[in-house]
């Protein structure tokens, strides 16, 4: 079974930048998306962001222009930077990985943004 290696997340203060990462070693070959969603106290888990093999991305509106997913095919890494980050990005942030045959989920990573 895939296990995800993810890092980054973290404290920053209104306006600044984060990073995540997300791998999927050892996954077979074959189609697949990889991506974030978050989820807040209080909230339902939500989507963030995506990234399909071939490159297709997808965004939640609430971060299209400040969030940008990228990958590196080879290495079977996603990459999340995140821009411009606001107190309501705030939550725990969870990497996903899905195949045809089923999702992995990470274990999330803490993103606090204030000041």
């Amino acid at each position: 079974q895939v296990q995800l290696v993810e890092s980054g997340g973290g404290l920053v203060q209104p306006g600044g930048p984060l990073r995540f990462s997300c791998a999927a070693p050892g996954s077979s070959s074959g189609g697949y998306i990889l991506g974030w969603y978050r989820q807040a106290p209080g909230t339902q888990r939500e989507f963030v962001a995506r990234i399909s093999r071939p490159g297709i991305t997808n965004y939640a509106d609430s971060v299209k222009g400040r969030f940008a997913i990228s990958r590196d095919r080879a290495k079977k890494t996603a990459y999340l930077q995140m821009n411009s980050l606001k107190p309501e990005d705030t939550g725990v942030y969870y990497c996903y990985f899905e195949t045809a045959a089923r999702t992995t989920w990470g274990q999330g990573a803490q993103v606090t943004v204030s000041s």
